[in-house]
C-alpha cells in the first residue's frame, strides 16, 4: 500500500473483501471496486449508505471547516442518484478543542445539511488524548430510493456521452490555496481565484441537477487518483472504453496555476466535487446545460465505446495509483512549520 491514503486493491482483495461477516440477502450491493456506497434493500425500498473519515482544518475556520468536512461525506451517496437524506456523525476531537470552536464547526455542519435536506440521527461526540487535527471521527450517510433510480459507477454504454462537472483539481486547488496562501508562491490575485474553488466541492446539487435533467447512466466522483482513476474506475467496470478530448475538458481559475506551482498533474488529484457522468447521448446537451445553470463549469468531454480503458487524446491512461496531493500537502506543511522535508 502507499503511505498515505487508501489501501491498495491487493491489500483489500486479500484482507478486507474475504471477511464481510454475514452473507445477508437484503445486502444488494456490497462493496465493490469503484463503487463508494452499499445498497440494503428495506421492504422493497433501497437504502443507499456510504461511510467516510471526517476531517476538520482548523486553518479553514471551524464553521467553513464544519461544511467542507459535510460535503465530503455527503458525495458518495449523492452519486448513486438518490439524494442523501439521513447521517449518523461520530466526532473523536482532540483535547485542544475548545467549546467554542466546536460550536462555530457544529454550526457550519449542521446548517449544510440543512440546505440540502439531511438530518443528523444519532451520533457521539468527544475528545480524546491521543487524537490529533485533521482526521476526527467518521460519518455514514443513508438515501432512500426506488432500486430503479440508483445510478451506479458502472452502468456506462457504448454510445454514452462523457460530462463533466467542475472539471480536475478544484479540491486540492481550494484546500492548498487557503492552507498555505504564502508557501505556494502565488501572487495574491492568483491565491484569491484559487481560494474560491473550495467552494466547488460541494457535490449534491449538482448530483441531482443532473440525474434531473437527463438519462445518466453512470456517476461518479474524483477522489484519491483524481479524474484519471475515477474514469479508469468508471471504465474498467462497465467494461468500455472511454475516449476523452483534453482540451474539452473543463478547468476551473486558479487551478492550473497552483498545480503549476506545485508540479502536480491536476488530472491525478483528489478533486472532491467533481461530477463524472455517462449520459445518454440525447440528454447529454441537457445535463450540461442543468450544471451550467448551477454556476457549475461543465462539457462533454469524450463518448464511450466498445474496448477496455481510459484514452486522453488517443493515448491509454494508467491508473495513478497514489494521490501527488499527499506529497505535496506534506511539503507544504513542513514548509509552514520551518521543518525539513522528510519525503
Amino acid at each position: 500500500m502507499s503511505d498515505l491514503g487508501k489501501i491498495d486493491r491487493d491489500l483489500f482483495d486479500t484482507v478486507i473483501y474475504p471477511e464481510l461477516g454475514a452473507d445477508r440477502e437484503d445486502v444488494t450491493l456490497g462493496p465493490t471496486h469503484g463503487i463508494d456506497f452499499g445498497v440494503i434493500d428495506v421492504g422493497g425500498d433501497a437504502l443507499v449508505t456510504a461511510t467516510d473519515p471526517l476531517s476538520v482544518l482548523p486553518d479553514l475556520g471551524f464553521e467553513r471547516a464544519g461544511r467542507f468536512a459535510l460535503d465530503v461525506v455527503l458525495a458518495d451517496v449523492a452519486v448513486s442518484g438518490i439524494p442523501p437524506s439521513h447521517l449518523s456523525v461520530t466526532f473523536t476531537l482532540p483535547p485542544e478543542m475548545t467549546d467554542d470552536e466546536l460550536a462555530a464547526m457544529w454550526h457550519g455542519f449542521a446548517e449544510r445539511a440543512e440546505e440540502v435536506g439531511v438530518s443528523v440521527v444519532t451520533g457521539h461526540t468527544a475528545r480524546y488524548s491521543g487524537v490529533d487535527y485533521s482526521w476526527v471521527g467518521g460519518a455514514t450517510v443513508l438515501g432512500v430510493g426506488p432500486h430503479e433510480d440508483i445510478v451506479r459507477p458502472d452502468g456506462a454504454r457504448p454510445g454514452d456521452k462523457l460530462v463533466v462537472g467542475t472539471g480536475p483539481g478544484a479540491e486540492v486547488t481550494g484546500l492548498f490555496a487557503t492552507l498555505f496562501p504564502t508557501q505556494i508562491g502565488l501572487s495574491p490575485d492568483r491565491t484569491a481565484t484559487a481560494q474560491e474553488r473550495l467552494a466547488d466541492t460541494a457535490l449534491v446539487e449538482d448530483a441531482m441537477a443532473a440525474t434531473n435533467a437527463g438519462n445518466v447512466m453512470a456517476m461518479h466522483d474524483a477522489t484519491e487518483g483524481g479524474i484519471t482513476g475515477a474514469l479508469i474506475e468508471m471504465a474498467d467496470g462497465a467494461g468500455v472504453r472511454f475516449d476523452v478530448d483534453s482540451d474539452a475538458m473543463p478547468l476551473a481559475d486558479g487551478v492550473g496555476a497552483l498545480c503549476d506551482a506545485l508540479d502536480i498533474d491536476p488530472w491525478h488529484v483528489s478533486s472532491c466535487g467533481t461530477l463524472l457522468a455517462a449520459v445518454d447521448p440525447a440528454d447529454a446537451d441537457d445535463v450540461v446545460g442543468a450544471l451550467r445553470d448551477r454556476g457549475t463549469p461543465a462539457a462533454v468531454v469524450g463518448e464511450v465505446t466498445d474496448g477496455e480503458g481510459l484514452y486522453v487524446d488517443g493515448a491509454r491512461q494508467s491508473h495513478p495509483g497514489a494521490d501527488p496531493s499527499w506529497e505535496a500537502f506534506a511539503s507544504l506543511q513542513a514548509a509552514a512549520d520551518g521543518t525539513p522535508d522528510q519525503q
